[in-house]
């Protein structure tokens, strides 16, 4: 499926970083990034495997905490916020993990209600079922609903933590190598349905992957990041305009004929 345009506002920056930095012993991740989200992007994040791209989302997320710089995230600042102003502001972001964390023990219905029942009190039976149908639907697996995750495909599950993810109706998806693992038209599948998930529920998304064709059928505009750096920043190719030794071999191993 080509992608659509949607409505990005460049004067809304869901996502705003400057000068983070974050090391782990003697190794400097990220070394004095800046980066913003705008309402209704998809921004990929693209680089090698240890290159700091989960690092990354794990900061925004207030999971790390940064050695140096800001991070806002929709107008809150946090670094400096408190524990329950975080859990409130956690609640607003989705992710969709790379090995879809769900719970074995529970069939797909019982995966989807547990947030639900978790963070919605005094919500009701019907509100439940139509919420879990209406995401189920959306991932195009209403009928998964009584199905354990061991009786999933790959793909399968990836959709179900999605369908998880989107059933608190965030404002922010963070997917974190939504394609690893899987087969060539499933990660297609996975492809189109991040960008559904954009135009449908109206996210601001990053997504953190190494896999080009996952980066250029999902990205609105692509941060590559080198030496813990965002190096070059545009669209896909924009990113890719260039005879740079660090990023070449990178665009041939991918796409080379």
């Amino acid at each position: 499926m080509e992608k659509k345009q949607v409505n990005i506002d460049k004067n809304n920056e869901v996502v705003k970083i400057r000068g983070l930095e974050k090391s782990f012993a003697d190794y400097d991740v990220l070394r004095g990034i800046d980066l913003d989200l705008y309402q209704g992007e998809n921004l990929v994040v693209l680089g090698r495997s240890g290159t700091g791209k989960s690092v990354l989302i794990k900061l925004i997320s207030g999971l790390l905490r940064p050695d140096a710089g800001s991070i806002e995230v929709l107008g809150q600042d946090v670094v400096n916020i408190s524990d329950r102003e975080l859990e409130a502001l956690r609640i607003r972001i989705g992710f969709s993990f790379q090995n879809s964390a769900l719970y074995d023990s529970m069939t797909v219905r019982k995966n989807l209600e547990f947030p639900l029942v978790r963070n919605r009190k005094g919500i009701t039976r019907q509100e439940i079922n139509t919420s879990v149908e209406r995401v189920l639907d959306a991932v195009g697996l209403s009928q998964t609903i009584n199905q354990m995750p061991s009786e999933l495909s790959g793909g399968q599950r990836k959709r179900i933590g999605i369908a998880r993810t989107l059933i608190l109706n965030p404002e922010i998806m963070m997917y974190d190598e939504p394609t690893a693992g899987l087969d060539p038209i499933t990660c297609i599948e996975i492809n189109d349905l991040i960008n559904e998930v954009q135009q449908n529920f109206h996210t601001s998304s990053i997504i953190i992957t190494h896999d080009l064709t996952c980066a250029k059928q999902t990205g609105d505009r692509i941060a590559m990041l080198l030496d813990g750096q965002f190096q070059r920043v545009g669209t896909f190719d924009e990113v890719f305009a260039t005879e740079d030794t660090r990023v070449k071999p990178f665009y041939d191993y991918n796409f080379i004929e």
